[in-house]
């Protein structure tokens, strides 16, 4: 049922010519449908905005889950902003945007824009394929990718069978190639995500644009900048929203691979989250920290929206409403 139900019938008014044309008559509101989204506001409060209303209220104490909780104001916060490995941690997290969201990205494009200009076949089965690793339990890719980042995994195995046994390490043991190692298993991660919507959102492009574009001469690359990229906004705008949240609040990949080692190479916010507030005991400090990473996951996801957006044409209001003003004129 519709929030708004329109009138069937419409009257006539005379105009001042003398012209006679139809009333609009205003839709009549019809309260009793909000009900209906009453089990769902009421499941999102208190499953969502009452746990978060209590972090950010706990956030202003010195409390360690058991004892009683001591008011310290802003305290907790100033000690997550001054402490510099936060700050690394925060660093990490940025740097998994690049393999999280930028190299799925791109490496979904490519596919999308090679499979729109040859036939491909079985793509749906290559396209379940590639989405599985999504769908997977993190525990277990990340227990898969231990084994193949082992000093005698598969991969080193590899890499002394074609005679590059001089690259061979403990992947995720290594300060230089930890970070990296970890960050590309979140790009196996979401290369599915990108690429099935980017392959929904292809496939509704219709096919007049491509011919009118080879039409014009436009080759592969022209074609991909004017007509795929164009019309896969909404669906890289989805896809980056979920591959830079997933970045931000990594925690279990990193916690199973290589639990923020070795040293502090790998550790992420969620990692400090987790110790305050169940190793360490201090569950305000975990609070504010989480809360402080709440505001930038949405600072990132807002922005990602913003830049974007699909800059439409300009609303009919406004239009009326400048014409008026010309005819004045």
């Amino acid at each position: 049922m519709s929030a708004l139900s329109h009138a069937p019938r419409t009257r006539s008014r005379r105009g001042g010519d003398g012209s006679v044309g139809p009333v609009r008559r205003r839709p009549r509101r019809d309260h009793v449908a909000y009900l209906y989204l009453l089990p769902a506001f009421a499941f999102y409060g208190i499953f969502l905005l009452r746990p978060l209303a209590e972090s950010v209220w706990i956030s202003f104490f010195d409390w360690d889950g058991i004892t009683e909780a001591v008011w310290v104001g802003g305290e907790n916060y100033a000690a997550v902003i001054s402490d510099p490995l936060i700050w690394e941690a925060l660093l990490h997290s940025f740097v998994f945007i690049i393999f999280y969201a930028l190299l799925p990205s791109v490496l979904a494009l490519s596919f999308v824009a090679i499979i729109s200009r040859i036939r491909v076949y079985g793509l749906t089965f290559f396209r379940a394929v590639l989405f599985i690793p999504y769908i997977l339990s993190t525990v277990v890719v990340a227990v898969a990718w231990r084994w193949i980042y082992d000093i005698n995994g598969p991969l080193n195995g590899l890499l002394d069978a074609i005679g590059l046994g001089f690259l061979t390490r403990a992947w995720i043991g290594d300060f230089t190639t930890a970070l990296p190692s970890v960050g590309l298993i979140g790009t196996w991660i979401m290369f599915g995500l990108g690429f099935v919507l980017f392959m929904a959102g292809a496939q509704k492009i219709p096919f007049d644009f491509y011919e009118a574009a080879r039409l014009d001469g436009a080759g592969a690359i022209r074609e991909f900048f004017n007509v795929t990229l164009p019309g896969l906004r909404g669906e890289i705008s989805v896809a980056l929203v979920l591959m830079i949240t997933a970045a931000l609040r990594n925690f279990d990949i990193v916690w199973n691979t290589t639990s923020g080692g070795p040293g502090t190479s790998t550790t992420v916010p969620s990692y400090y989250v987790y110790q305050g507030a169940f190793m360490t005991r201090d569950v305000g400090g975990a609070s504010a920290l989480a809360v402080l990473l709440t505001i930038i996951i949405l600072a990132a996801v807002g922005l990602t929206m913003y830049l974007l957006q699909e800059k439409g044409p300009r609303r009919p209001q406004e239009s009326r409403r400048r014409t008026r003003k010309e005819v004045s004129a």
